[in-house]
């Protein structure tokens, strides 16, 4: 993973991190943040994957279905935050569109990806704290403003 700062104003820092092949993409994203203090940030991402993990929420069963995909996709979209949890850790919340080679595609919640051959990241600082709480109702932690 490659990384650096390519912006900063007003409290506010811009990351371009571009993650090399075989890399985690949780893995390697959550400690960046941890390393640079991230509390609160957008992320945005190109790239491609060799295999992944995605997951739709089922929220009769309060949990997350696992969708594998275990192809290689190029990664056509990657939005998400983070924020931190209340124990002060950083907590990722990513969500992908896959494209197959047939130009068809899957999407959801991002649990994992290996990257192949590469993932271009831009992540976006606020300078306010995002805190996600555990919502017992709804069986996730939720951000709360």
């Amino acid at each position: 993973m490659q990384a650096r700062q390519i912006h900063e104003a007003d409290g506010q820092r811009t990351f371009a991190v571009v993650l090399d092949a075989g890399d985690e993409v949780m893995a390697c994203l959550e400690a960046f943040a941890v390393e640079h203090r991230i509390a609160a940030a957008q992320i945005t991402a190109i790239g491609a994957f060799s295999e992944a993990t995605l997951a739709f929420w089922d929220g009769a069963r309060k949990e997350y279905l696992e969708i594998p995909v275990e192809d290689a996709t190029e990664v056509v979209a990657m939005l998400g935050d983070v924020s931190v949890m209340e124990d002060g850790k950083p907590k990722l919340h990513l969500h992908a569109v896959l494209g197959r080679r047939d130009a068809s595609t899957l999407g959801g919640h991002l649990l994992k990806g290996t990257v192949e051959p590469t993932l271009e990241v831009v992540l976006t600082e606020s300078p306010a704290h995002l805190r996600r709480v555990h919502d017992p109702e709804k069986g996730l932690p939720l951000i709360r403003l």
